[in-house]
């Protein structure tokens, strides 16, 4: 028998109510840790909570500054925080305006420099914030995806520098099997998914448990800080 990895530390998913978020809880939970959960939707978080048996919740918006900083300044300590909250921007780059290129390129720059600037000095020596991004805009094709998600790694190493010895590391996916997934494809999900299981290199779909195992892995492993690392089965070396 081993002693539970995270045993007596806090973990703090900003997103946590679905999908890759919820999944890091329950796993983070499975590991000895003190999870608080937060989302934006109050009845989703309280599903998700009593689904974990989590007792510490806080329903907010995350791109709210305010919000953030009151959500913060209620904990006493904290280890950990993965920040999924925030989605992708598909849109065309002719379509955008000005506003909606802006929100698309900083989005989740802005929203980890406002968790780092309230976790951080409530974080212990080695603890990590963790950021999401992806793969899949790395191979350019129209829109604003490869651009918003290129900016990301420098960004995170940047960061690392500056909030050590509280470490950052960044979680780039490719296709994951969550809910969010299931609303953007709608109809289509079954075929993407086939489609995924026959041509990725690991013979099967990326499923939140496996990204959820990295970021354990992530917030226990302190010699890791300021890198990227790729979740995608091998996606981004296969065409589609």
């Amino acid at each position: 028998m081993r002693e539970p990895e995270l045993e007596g530390q806090t973990v703090v998913l900003i997103g946590g109510s679905a999908g890759i978020g919820l999944e890091t809880a329950r796993r983070a939970r499975d590991e000895g840790a003190d999870v608080v959960l937060t989302g934006r939707d109050p009845d989703r978080l309280k599903a998700a909570a009593h689904e974990l048996d989590v007792k510490r919740t806080a329903a907010f918006d995350a791109t709210d500054p305010a919000a953030m900083a009151d959500f913060f300044g209620s904990l006493s300590r904290l280890d950990h925080v993965l920040v999924t909250a925030g989605g992708p921007h598909y849109q065309p780059l002719m379509e955008m305006n000005s506003d909606a290129a802006r929100l698309a390129i900083s989005d989740h720059i802005v929203l980890a420099l406002d968790v780092a600037r309230n976790a951080a000095p409530k974080m212990r020596p080695g603890g990590t914030i963790l950021l999401m991004g992806g793969t899949g805009g790395r191979r350019i094709r129209p829109g604003i995806m490869a651009a918003a998600t290129a900016a990301l790694p420098p960004f995170t190493a940047s960061l690392a520098l500056e909030i050590a010895p509280v470490r950052v590391n960044l979680i780039a996916a490719g296709f994951v099997d969550t809910p969010l997934s299931a609303s953007l494809l709608g109809d289509k999900l079954d075929a993407r998914r086939e489609e995924l299981r026959r041509t990725l290199p690991i013979g099967r779909v990326v499923g939140p448990a496996d990204v959820a195992a990295l970021a354990v892995h992530l917030m226990t492993n302190t010699a890791l800080t300021g890198a990227t690392y790729d979740i995608d089965g091998g996606q981004q070396f296969v065409a589609g």
